[in-house]
């Protein structure tokens, strides 16, 4: 699905993939980068449906 204008113009641009995943990794929730259609830049989503989520590898 393509990010509608108006949500476009309201997230952060990141105009890298490892940017975009550094500020996701450094916020309080579960965020996760992705590339917009419509900018060509990355932003933030914290919606998760339909995606596949790796888990969290604890180590003993």
């Amino acid at each position: 699905m393509r990010t509608r204008a108006r949500i476009c113009a309201s997230k952060r641009r990141y105009a890298t993939y490892a940017e975009a995943l550094a500020a996701a990794l450094e916020a309080d929730i579960i965020l996760r980068p992705y590339g917009c259609e419509r900018c060509r830049a990355y932003h933030l989503t914290s919606r998760t449906k339909g995606k596949r989520i790796p888990r969290a590898h604890h180590g003993a």
